[in-house]
């Protein structure tokens, strides 16, 4: 995708029923997404085939919240999570999203694969924005991008000591 899209915007929300389905290998390169995938990012299969999961990534999502995808995905762990996703024409959709890794027979991570579906409007309306535009805030107010991103951590870390939760168990606590 373009990464100069032009954001419009317009908000594309996905029915109580659909599922995105995408996989990826350990480098974050798609290897898989289904039909409801190309259609909300607004690509086809071949211009997204072997090209990073990222290129569906929105510009006001909190970086932080990808540094604690990662870590949860380094560690063995799976992660709920609410993204804001951008589509090819500049749309944007919001997923609640389960990312977990793929294994094989052995136990070896071979890759990571996301289910995301409608999220909790209540919850991402009351909670959820107004949250990652705090974070955004944070990243926005620091000119390098490694301490931007050092400083949002930091406060969704801290969010997370004093509410006494895991991240999993603060989005379960927000209703998804």
């Amino acid at each position: 995708m373009d990464r100069n899209v032009v954001l419009t915007g317009n908000e594309k929300c996905l029915d109580q029923d659909d599922i995105i389905v995408s996989k990826t290998d350990t480098s974050g390169k798609l290897t898989y997404g289904n039909r409801t995938f190309f259609s909300f990012a607004g690509l086809s299969e071949s211009e997204c085939m072997g090209k990073q999961h990222n290129i569906i990534r929105h510009p006001e999502m909190p970086r932080c919240v990808f540094e604690l995808l990662w870590r949860a995905l380094k560690n063995g762990e799976e992660l709920f999570t609410y993204i804001n996703n951008l589509s090819s024409n500049g749309d944007n959709y919001w997923v609640l999203a389960h990312v977990t890794p793929s294994t094989n027979s052995s136990g070896q991570t071979i890759g990571y694969h996301s289910n995301r579906r409608a999220p909790n409007r209540e919850s991402l309306n009351s909670h959820i924005i107004p949250l990652y535009n705090e974070l955004l805030k944070v990243e926005r107010s620091h000119s390098s991008p490694r301490e931007a991103l050092s400083e949002s951590s930091k406060r969704i870390d801290s969010i997370l000591q004093d509410k006494k939760m895991g991240f999993n168990e603060f989005m379960f606590s927000l209703g998804v």
